[in-house]
């Protein structure tokens, strides 16, 4: 029998810099729409930090306890699409209603999720076409690194410089070395409004459920569909293209739990994470994929803060200047992305559907309300399907 192994002993500082930067992308990249949404209901301000403080809740229970049960890197986040869907979809739902709403469509996700449903779904999933939809998530945050050069070519030009140097001197602490010559180039230029931020702590708001017909039919299952095909299918993708073979049923499961406890205040949907949980996933969290699991608890943890200060949210990461965040999250997901275009391609049985995966989910095509990974993959199933027919 394996002992148990201990948290403090595989803890590294690469592992809590990935789970910044995991928590650093998610929020930055997807907080404004959530504001969105909860001013589609005609959230109040308190209620707002009331959301923010719920979600950050959730995401750090479950990244935290999820992660040290099964010893993988799980990280979890709120919506995205779920999230946009309300922006647009929630006209004559009262608050009362939407959270009814988020109760049910969270049972629904627990429900999928423990009965095995979803995972006997996922296990017919090609590694090849996994790797493919992985590769084509992650390839817009590698050309940001980039491509935001000429928008400012020395902080940006001064982080390229700084990783690939750090790739050939320090090749474990090349992302944290980024990160920390990307903040003082920030500050020397005054592009960090640190001046802007005052903390205050998230007052939880109760809103007791209410349920409708109109709220379960236009609400309910929309969100969860949007969220079990545009997030957890992708994020439970990633968690094997990354070589983990955690059981994807519990993970969707106590999603879906959480969801039910935390609707009433605001935390509208949970799911696996796919692009921020790449970042935890990679060699830059730790060599030893067995010990990657630190980053996510790292995540939880900062979870758990901007959850208790969720109020001030907003003004904490816009502090930061875009193009230092879409640097270091590009910078640590070039490895990540490499592994996985090699993983594609090295089957050729299963080439064709995996490098149609790729363009489908790199195209960002949206239909529908399903984004772009989804699609992926129902491309690359077809080709295989198709190609694989009668041999």
């Amino acid at each position: 029998m394996t002992p148990p192994r201990s948290f403090l002993r595989d803890v590294s500082a690469p592992a809590v810099v990935a789970g910044f930067v995991t928590v650093l992308v998610g929020y930055t990249s997807s907080a404004a729409i959530v504001f969105e949404a909860a001013r589609a209901l005609g959230a109040t301000e308190r209620e707002l930090g009331s959301w923010m403080g719920a979600l950050g809740l959730g995401m750090a229970m479950t990244c935290i306890g999820l992660s040290l049960r099964f010893r993988a890197p799980v990280v979890t986040a709120w919506s995205t699409p779920g999230a946009a869907m309300l922006v647009t979809g929630v006209a004559g739902v009262s608050m009362p209603e939407a959270i009814g709403a988020f109760v049910v469509a969270g049972a629904l996700a627990a429900l999928a999720g423990f009965s095995g449903a979803f995972e006997r779904a996922m296990s017919r999933l090609p590694a090849g076409v996994a790797a493919g939809m992985l590769a084509g998530v992650l390839l817009r945050f590698g050309l940001a690194a980039f491509s935001s050069l000429p928008a400012d070519p020395w902080l940006v030009g001064g982080m390229l410089a700084t990783w690939i140097l750090g790739r050939r001197a320090f090749p474990r602490y090349a992302i944290p070395a980024v990160l920390v010559i990307g903040i003082a180039i920030a500050a020397l230029q005054g592009g960090i409004a640190a001046s802007a931020i005052a903390l205050r702590v998230s007052e939880p708001q109760f809103t007791m459920p209410s349920f409708s017909w109109a709220a379960l039919v236009g609400v309910a299952l929309p969100l969860f569909l949007v969220t079990m095909a545009s997030q957890n299918l992708p994020g439970a993708a990633t968690l094997r293209a990354a070589g983990y073979t955690t059981p994807i049923s519990p993970l969707v499961g106590w999603t879906g739990v959480t969801t039910v406890a935390l609707a009433p205040f605001g935390g509208y949907a949970f799911n696996l994470a796919a692009i921020t949980a790449a970042i935890s996933m990679g060699p830059e969290a730790h060599p030893d994929p067995a010990r990657r699991y630190t980053a996510a608890v790292a995540a939880g943890g900062f979870y758990l803060a901007l959850g208790i200060a969720g109020a001030t949210v907003g003004a904490l990461f816009q502090a930061f200047p875009r193009a230092l965040v879409v640097t270091v999250a590009g910078l640590a997901l070039v490895t990540t992305i490499g592994n996985a275009l090699a993983t594609a391609m090295r089957d050729e049985r299963e080439r064709d559907a995996a490098l149609v995966t790729f363009l489908v989910t790199a195209s960002g095509v949206t239909l529908v309300g399903l984004g772009s990974a989804f699609w992926g993959l129902c491309a690359g199933a077809i080709v295989m399907v198709v190609l694989r027919a009668g041999r």
